[in-house]
């Protein structure tokens, strides 16, 4: 009567019977992946091989971290490791034996699924965490990209700032350059310009004819000078600008192969998030016709029960109203118990 006051009052329990045929199959089910686990030796060996740091650590009373995180020692450049396949493998049908043991202790014990229950929650719960954990994922990879192209657009406008700065300092540099060689040309004119005045006042003659000669002469080096000049500073100006034209196509080159990378592997998890998906579904629509078949057994069982006690039961009271009734045709001497005449007045004889 507690059991059925803390039932109705907490949780609803099953009856004695479909709790006992569900702990029964679940015990069969129970015993046959056990069977599977402990007959596959290959994977045994190949997983205790793997987890041989652990075992040694627990053999020699070596202190484990209560938290762990399945996810700490996940190398993502080699996701197909078959040892993360085998590790993967053993703790999914860890997993399912757990979760149909607790389930079968929770049936004998309380005649309820509650275990089943919180391990379905638990499964439900750890997937809603891995999608807000994904989703925030997505919204920091977001927020980077946009981070890292605020900041390649400012490192661009640092760089055209920067060049711009560097052409104005060229050119006051080439300026004061000017200045100072217009300086000394004109010195060197005043200088010649005197000594000329000097060689006219001794040969007038000479220097009417002497003079416009050298002039045009002097005054030829000095734009054949300039112009080389010119070049050159031409020439390191354009081998600047391309150098650095090309470290721009090679990093706009690098950015765009980043950036296919990424989008395949982004890909690559959204198809592995459907198929873990896809496979859930498939297991949970298996577990839902599972439940139906099970429900329909159990129903076909208790027909099949009440057909046979009905069948029971007449066939007692058919026996108990034939006995009734030949000891009452015995008693009373009727029917085929009756007495001959012939044999009642041998008697009297």
């Amino acid at each position: 009567m507690e059991c059925g006051e803390k039932n109705s009052a907490d949780y609803k329990c099953l009856p004695y019977l479909q709790a006992a045929l569900f702990a029964t199959t679940l015990e069969d089910t129970i015993t046959e992946m056990r069977i599977l686990v402990e007959c596959n030796n290959e994977i045994r060996v190949t997983k205790t091989m793997s987890d041989m740091p652990l075992l040694l650590s627990l053999k020699f009373e070596i202190a484990q971290s209560n938290v762990k995180d399945e996810l700490e020692n996940i190398d993502q450049q080699n996701l197909n490791c078959n040892e993360y396949k085998l590790c993967k493998l053993d703790n999914d049908r860890k997993l399912i034996i757990n979760a149909v043991t607790a389930t079968y202790i929770d049936l004998i014990e309380t005649k309820t699924f509650n275990a089943l229950k919180n391990n379905v929650d638990a499964i439900v719960n750890l997937d809603n965490y891995r999608l807000q954990l994904f989703d925030e994922e997505t919204k920091n990879k977001i927020l980077r990209r946009e981070f890292n192209k605020q900041v390649r657009q400012q490192h661009n406008h640092i760089k055209s700032v920067i060049y711009d700065t560097n052409a104005t300092i060229d050119m006051l540099r080439s300026e004061v350059e000017d200045a100072n060689l217009n300086a000394e040309i004109r010195s060197r004119y005043v200088e010649h310009w005197q000594l000329a005045r000097t060689e006219q006042n001794n040969q007038t003659i000479h220097d009417k004819e002497a003079f416009p000669i050298s002039v045009i002469e002097y005054f030829k080096q000095r734009a054949d000078n300039e112009q080389r000049v010119h070049s050159e500073v031409e020439l390191l100006t354009n081998i600047s600008i391309n150098e650095t034209l090309e470290k721009v196509d090679n990093w706009m080159n690098k950015y765009d192969k980043d950036m296919e990378n990424i989008d395949l592997k982004i890909q690559i998890k959204k198809n592995d998030y459907q198929n873990m998906l896809d496979k859930r579904i498939n297991l949970e629509e298996t577990l839902e016709k599972h439940d139906t078949l099970i429900k329909e057994w159990i129903h076909f069982k208790e027909e099949r029960e009440k057909a046979r006690l009905y069948k029971e039961k007449m066939t007692t009271s058919a026996i108990i109203v034939q006995a009734w009734w030949r000891g009452l045709l015995v008693r009373r001497q009727l029917g085929p118990y009756k007495v001959s005449k012939k044999k009642a007045a041998t008697k009297k004889k």
